[in-house]
C-alpha cells in the first residue's frame, strides 16, 4: 500500500500543471548588438526560463522611447543610459535604476586619426556632431574647460545618429556620443581611421553606460531580482566560456557574426557588470553633482531617488 501511495503521489507531481512563467517585457536601447550579449545568452541558454520568467525582448523604433514606455507602464524594463536617467528623473518620470549592464563609459569624443584635432584645444572654431541634446553638450563643455575653451568656441551640429558618416565626410570635425566599441570599428570598415578622447580620462566622472530601469511605482522587486540573477548567470558564463558564449550569441541572428559585430564583441567583452544588481552609490552621487555643476539640473537628488539594488532590504 505504501508503494502504491508513493507511486500515485509521484504521478500527481508529474501530471500537475507547471507554474506559469512570469512575463517580463524588456525594451532594448537599440537593435540587438554585443552590448546586449548577457541578455541574449540568458534568453538562448534558458536562464530566464530557469528563473521562472518569460522575457520578451523588443528593439525600439526610436532609441528615445524605451524609458518613456517604462514610465508609462507599457514595458516592465528598459535598457538605457545612466546620464539620461538623471535628467529623466528630474523631469518627473517615475524611473529608477535597478541594474547595470555595462559598468564603464562607452561614449567618447571621436575625431579622425589623420584630421586636424590632435588635442582638445584644437577643437577651437570647429564643428562637433551630436545626437542627443542636453547631456552631450554638458560633456563637451566639461571636456573643453581644461583647455580654456567654452561651448561658444565650437559649433554643435545635430547629425541625427549619423555620427560616423558625418565625421568621415567632413561635415563635422569631431563627434560626441560615438561608442568606442562600435564607431571606431565602423569607421575602419568604411575605410577611415578614428581616434577617441575617453571621457573618464579627461576629468569627467565615470558612470554606467548601460543600465536597466523600471517604473518606481510599479516595481516588482522579486521579478526584477530573478531577471538580474539570470543576467549575472549569463555574464559568468561569458567569462568562463568565452568561445562558446560567442558562438551562442553569433547564432542568435545572421548579422551578429559580421565583421563589425565580431570586433565589437571583443571590444565590449570586459565591460559587463559582473554583479548587475550591485549599486555604486558614489558613482550616481558624483554624476548628479556633475550635472548640477554644468547647469543641467537645479538641485541634487539623493541617490535613492535615482537608483536601487532590488535585492537590498527596503
Amino acid at each position: 500500500m505504501k508503494s502504491l501511495c508513493a507511486a500515485l503521489a509521484a504521478l500527481a507531481l508529474t501530471t500537475a500543471p507547471a507554474r506559469a512563467a512570469d512575463r517580463v517585457t524588456l525594451m532594448l536601447d537599440w537593435f540587438v548588438n554585443p552590448d546586449h550579449a548577457p541578455i541574449v545568452l540568458a534568453q538562448d541558454k534558458g536562464y530566464f526560463a530557469d528563473a521562472g520568467l518569460e522575457v520578451e525582448i523588443i528593439a525600439p523604433a526610436d532609441p528615445a522611447d524605451p524609458p518613456k514606455l517604462v514610465a508609462a507602464g507599457r514595458a516592465d524594463l528598459a535598457v538605457t543610459y545612466q546620464p539620461q536617467l538623471h535628467l529623466q528623473v528630474h523631469e518627473g518620470l517615475p524611473l529608477v535604476r535597478v541594474g547595470t549592464l555595462i559598468g564603464t563609459p562607452l561614449n567618447c569624443l571621436m575625431v579622425r586619426a589623420d584630421g586636424p584635432v590632435a588635442t582638445i584645444a584644437d577643437l577651437k572654431g570647429r564643428k562637433i556632431g551630436f545626437s542627443v541634446s542636453g547631456v552631450e553638450q554638458a560633456i563637451v563643455s566639461a571636456l573643453l574647460r581644461p583647455a580654456g575653451l567654452t561651448l561658444d568656441d565650437v559649433e554643435m551640429v545635430n547629425v541625427n545618429w549619423s555620427l560616423t558618416p558625418a565625421l568621415m565626410t567632413g561635415q563635422v570635425d569631431a563627434t560626441i556620443g560615438a561608442f568606442r566599441n562600435f564607431e571606431l570599428t565602423q569607421m575602419r570598415i568604411a575605410g577611415g581611421e578614428g581616434r577617441c578622447f575617453f571621457l573618464e580620462e579627461e576629468g569627467l566622472p565615470a558612470y554606467d553606460e548601460l543600465i536597466f530601469v523600471a517604473n518606481r511605482d510599479r516595481l516588482d522587486r522579486d521579478r526584477v531580482a530573478r531577471f538580474l540573477a539570470a543576467i549575472e548567470r549569463a555574464t559568468q558564463y561569458m567569462l568562463n566560456h568565452p568561445d562558446e558564449a560567442r558562438a551562442v550569441f553569433a547564432a542568435h541572428a545572421p548579422d551578429l557574426s559580421d565583421a563589425l559585430n565580431t570586433q565589437a564583441w571583443t571590444d565590449t567583452f570586459g565591460r559587463f557588470a559582473v554583479s548587475p544588481a550591485a549599486l555604486d552609490h558614489g558613482r550616481y552621487a558624483r554624476f548628479e553633482a556633475f550635472l548640477k555643476d554644468e547647469g543641467l539640473i537645479d538641485a541634487v537628488l539623493p541617490v535613492e531617488r535615482l537608483a536601487l539594488d532590488p535585492g537590498a532590504a527596503e
